[in-house]
């Protein structure tokens, strides 16, 4: 068995007539290769794909013996992660040589010449944040002909397990990305190709229940602060989750006549200002809100630096406050052995609960569009030219009567706990 080399054992060796190759004890699979010449250098050799591989880790004395098994020991963790590092330190020598072979470069080119110039603003915007958040960083020193089929499965899986409709949406990506690679002439094959979506397609017209409305809105008042306020934010006003979440003090009017908060163009997803009437009720929860000072004045932080995040895990305690509340109630009414059940939801389908419960209440659907800030496909041609009357008054009405409405429910009971309002009257 090789003895550990020593810095004083390495300074101390000669070249001889031929090349020879110094085991290292301290490392197995580290050698010191001594050319005839006197020329020195650290290598590895290791087996990937049940072959034996080797690979130069670094010159010496430019690398000493630790800076060697340093590097040694991190590519031989890559083997053992089913990764070879000699193609990785290639594909890079290859990329430095040509940047346009790096897959985010040809991802910054797709985003600049196809996403931006053939989506609206807001597709645009959210493709680029799934590329930052799920390929930019994993991808950095990749070639696009080294992403095989294996690693898409891998990395879809990876994104799945958490989040199936971001899955979905990184799926829908890559293959138009890799599609868009092939008809540039970058690529011949897309690795992508024959690759099933992986998430579950969730129904995208749930809404809660005069029951789930109810619990949500006792939950929330349960988990408190920030998160609970958020939630009936949401149910009240229909807006979207990040508009919610980040949203301001200096964005709204709380006077008496005509309370109001205005969402600048710049955080709203189809980049339109759009002015939300305050019901009452809504009024009530700002004005109980706390004000955390901070670079920003936000109106939901706890740092006073950001907006309120986390919403997953708060999402969960959301949840469980609801099944408590039910529980309680079940043994209140003499039902020992009821064992609550939530029916899977999403925030997301607060504001849908919202417009369907302003629709269901009579108001029509282009206030309701209005109120959601949707660009309205029920008004269209010449009419969507030359209207630009903003349905204030109507938008108002409708909130006013939906936020009438929640209240109204909140003292409501009922056995009907898990029932989307789907199809039934509010």
């Amino acid at each position: 068995m090789a003895k550990p080399l020593t810095v004083k054992s390495v300074e101390a060796i000669k070249p001889g007539a031929t090349r020879k190759e110094i085991a290292d004890g301290g490392l197995p699979g580290l050698y010191l290769v001594v050319q005839p010449s006197g020329s020195m250098s650290w290598a590895i050799r290791y087996r990937f794909g049940g072959r034996p591989r080797k690979m130069t880790v670094g010159n010496y004395p430019l690398f000493g013996l630790a800076k060697a098994r340093e590097l040694a020991g991190a590519a031989l963790r890559s083997v053992a992660e089913g990764k070879d590092p000699g193609a990785l330190k290639q594909s890079e020598a290859a990329a430095r040589s040509n940047p346009s072979n790096i897959v985010v470069a040809q991802l910054d080119q797709f985003l600049t010449r196809y996403v931006k110039q053939r989506n609206r603003e807001s597709t645009a915007r959210e493709t680029e944040r799934f590329v930052n958040l799920y390929l930019r960083k994993r991808w950095q020193h990749k070639l696009l002909g080294d992403i095989t089929r294996r690693e898409i499965i891998d990395l879809l899986d990876e994104i799945a397990e958490n989040h199936p409709i971001s899955a979905n949406r990184v799926h829908a990506i890559l293959r138009r990305f890799f599609n868009w690679c092939i008809e540039r002439d970058i690529i011949a094959v897309s690795p992508v190709a024959n690759v099933a979506a992986p998430g579950e397609v969730v129904s995208r017209d749930r809404t809660l229940s005069r029951d789930e409305i109810r619990l949500v809105w006792l939950a929330s008042g349960k988990i408190g602060w920030p998160f609970g306020p958020m939630v009936k934010l949401l149910l009240l006003t229909g807006q979207r989750r990040d508009e919610v979440a980040s949203a301001q003090w200096a964005e709204f009017d709380l006077s008496e006549t005509m309370p109001a908060w205005t969402i600048p163009k710049e955080r709203a997803k189809n980049g339109k200002a759009h002015v939300v009437p305050l019901a009452p009720a809504v009024v009530e929860i700002f004005e109980s809100l706390p004000r955390i000072k901070g670079d920003v004045d936000f109106v939901l932080t706890t740092t006073g630096k950001t907006g309120v995040s986390g919403f997953s895990r708060s999402k969960a305690l959301l949840d469980a406050a609801m099944i408590e509340i039910t529980k309680e109630e079940a043994e209140a009414r003499g039902e020992k052995d009821f064992e609550p059940q939530i029916a899977a939801w999403r925030l997301h389908d607060l504001r849908r609960t919202c417009a369907s419960g302003m629709a269901e209440l009579g108001h029509p659907v282009h206030v309701v569009e209005a109120v959601l800030n949707h660009k309205s496909g029920s008004i269209k041609g010449v009419a969507a030219v030359y209207n630009r009357y903003e349905y204030a008054e109507e938008k108002r009405r409708a909130l006013v009567a939906w936020a009438c409405h929640v209240q109204s429910l909140i003292g409501h009971t009922s056995g009907e706990n898990v029932v989307p309002m789907r199809g039934r009257k509010i």
